[in-house]
């Protein structure tokens, strides 16, 4: 259908309907001349009869029975002559494709950017309207179609088109001017192209649904793999979305050491040898893209690797990068990398989606942390459950065969070996309790958390803990047990002093109130005897009414504890003596 403009020129012969505007009378023929700008293949005029209309509906009901050539709107107002003159190219210019359409769903009219939705179509017009999707389309969310419904109703309605898994269109139908009795119903039919926005949807839900499945660690997962099965099954499991998901060709994830700041991998799919056994921190000098975001916690998008000055080689031929950051409660736990050999290959899109899953991972490599950490709690507690039971017995085997030995060494030299050997035994029943913990323990971690409780200097030193109070013993066991000390206790002076000169210890912690002397006393002899050894002396709340301690600072002593102490205050202590030797005495 054409449009025309109201002014007189020559004409060659159709036939449009017409709507009278503002009083302009038509008389004496029914033929008008009129310039027409836009028909190819003509000379530039059209002759046209010229038949009037009472409205809309008149003009709808007559299309598609008679061939017209256009519908002319006659106005003397120059501003709305520009304006209908326009009105085409306006309606073509909306995102959304326009259709009339006849109870028989016939397309009658459309705006020209419907070929947008059908390009392979010359001809859109008398065609059923569905044929312009091929013919095969799903009404999805169990909507029903929306033209039938606003033919039977004379209300809009609206459904959702899947034409196929990557193309959809949202058609929305309002009824147009009521026709009068005995004439046809028309209805506007409003296309548009949802494909976009439903995909952005359903990529997020499957993002979602795949955070499920990297964090859905069943019961015989938990109980029957261990960390390093599991490990392995999380690594599957994020390479599978990336690929498959994302469609993404390369994959590499970091993890940070909180300790060393050193961004480890753990994952890598595509990428050289010279990056996989790259040395990474987390610093934004010489660390490239990768140390850049895991040091500001910030996303990074690399259009052209050639260019970029972050960029160190990763995947052979890589040309365009994305990396973002693995973050939990605001603190990166390392890096998730992707790249491409096409330059600016990585969308905005792709980059919000690869920082949602990357938060799926992130919550995923923390639930496995967390499982890691409760199976070492739990080997750990049992391994001190059982070393505080028998701590008490073997505690008071080495006291009476340090009194035997002290005393008939020199009279039974067999009684001595095989006390010798009860020792020896002794101390091996603890050994073995804790090497049957490292055992149940896992091997490995997470490298995100760091280690934790980590103290190396302490494993496999000898403490002697001298103090009255059990519970105080027991704690001495317990606390500093969990870290590999090697943990033995006294009830008194006596016996401390005792055990200094049978056995051999690289720390001393003494309560300064003992039942048989003081804690100076208990200083001044080790120290006179073993002053290399380290001591470190106890006291509930600064009480000191012997001056023990005052004494004993005179004396050398670096080292006190104030009861109640926290549990670093008694670690810190005691590897600061074990690093550093205590001065020589300065007072005897």
């Amino acid at each position: 259908m054409w449009p025309f403009h109201a002014e007189s020129s020559r004409v060659t012969s159709g036939k449009a309907y017409l709507i009278p505007g503002q009083s302009v009378r038509i008389a004496g023929s029914d033929a008008v001349e009129l310039r027409q700008d836009s028909i190819p293949g003509t000379d530039g005029v059209v002759q046209a009869r010229f038949v009037p209309a009472v409205n809309v509906a008149e003009i709808l009901s007559a299309i598609g029975q008679e061939e017209l050539a256009g519908v002319l709107h006659l106005t003397r107002n120059r501003s709305e002559q520009i304006a209908v003159g326009l009105i085409d190219q306006v309606l073509s210019s909306l995102p959304q494709g326009l259709f009339i359409l006849d109870e028989k769903l016939t397309i009658l009219w459309h705006t020209e950017n419907v070929r947008q939705i059908a390009p392979e179509i010359s001809v859109f017009l008398n065609r059923q309207f569905y044929e312009i999707f091929g013919g095969t389309y799903e009404i999805i969310d169990d909507e029903s179609c929306p033209i039938h419904t606003v033919m039977a109703s004379g209300c809009s309605a609206s459904a959702t088109l899947k034409i196929s898994d990557k193309q959809y269109y949202r058609v929305q139908v309002v009824p147009l001017q009521e026709a009068e009795a005995g004439m046809s119903r028309f209805a506007l039919a409003i296309v548009s192209d949802q494909s976009h926005e439903i995909l952005q949807t359903q990529k997020l839900t499957a993002i979602y649904q795949a955070g499920l499945e990297l964090g859905d660690l069943i019961p015989e997962e938990i109980t029957e793999l261990t960390v390093e099965e599991r490990t392995e099954l999380l690594k599957e499991k994020i390479l599978h979305y990336t690929l498959d998901l994302l469609k993404f060709d390369t994959a590499e994830v970091r993890l940070l050491n909180k300790s060393t700041q050193e961004l480890m991998p753990l994952l890598s799919y595509g990428m050289g040898p010279d990056a996989v056994g790259r040395t990474l921190y987390a610093n934004a000098a010489s660390n490239g893209v990768t140390g850049y975001v895991a040091a500001s916690g910030k996303s990074y998008l690399c259009d052209d690797t050639e260019a970029d000055p972050l960029y160190l080689p990763g995947a052979p031929g890589a040309r365009s990068s994305l990396t973002v950051p693995l973050i939990l409660h605001d603190k990166v736990l390392g890096t998730f990398n992707v790249e491409s050999p096409t330059p600016g290959f990585f969308s905005e899109d792709d980059l919000q989606f690869l920082e949602l899953f990357g938060r799926e991972v992130a919550i995923a490599l923390n639930t496995l942390d967390l499982l890691v950490a409760e199976k070492a709690t739990t080997a750990s507690e049992s391994t001190s459950l059982i070393l505080r039971e028998v701590a008490g017995p073997v505690d008071e085997i080495l006291n009476d065969a340090a009194w035997i030995l002290e005393r008939y060494i020199g009279h039974e030299p067999n009684v001595a070996e095989r006390l010798q050997r009860i020792l020896m035994h002794t101390r091996e029943i603890r050994q073995q309790i804790h090497k049957v913990g490292e055992t149940l323990a896992p091997k490995v971690g997470n490298p995100a958390t760091g280690a934790r409780g980590d103290r190396p200097l302490l494993k496999g030193k000898r403490i002697l803990v001298v103090d009255n109070d059990e519970m105080v013993r027991k704690a001495a066991h317990d606390l500093l047990g969990r870290y590999g000390c090697e943990v033995e206790t006294a009830h008194n002076g006596d016996e401390a002093l005792l055990m200094c000169r049978r056995f051999s210890y690289d720390t001393v912690i003494a309560d300064i109130r003992l039942p048989d002397m003081t804690g100076f006393d208990v200083f001044k002899t080790i120290k006179e005897k073993t002053p290399e050894l380290s001591v470190i002396l106890m006291t509930g709340f600064g009480y000191d009414p012997t001056h023990s301690i005052v004494k004993a600072r005179q004396m050398g002593l670096r080292s006190v504890l104030y009861k109640p102490f926290r549990l670093d205050q008694l670690l810190n202590e005691v590897e600061a003596g074990l690093k550093e030797p205590p001065p020589a005495p300065t007072a005897n």
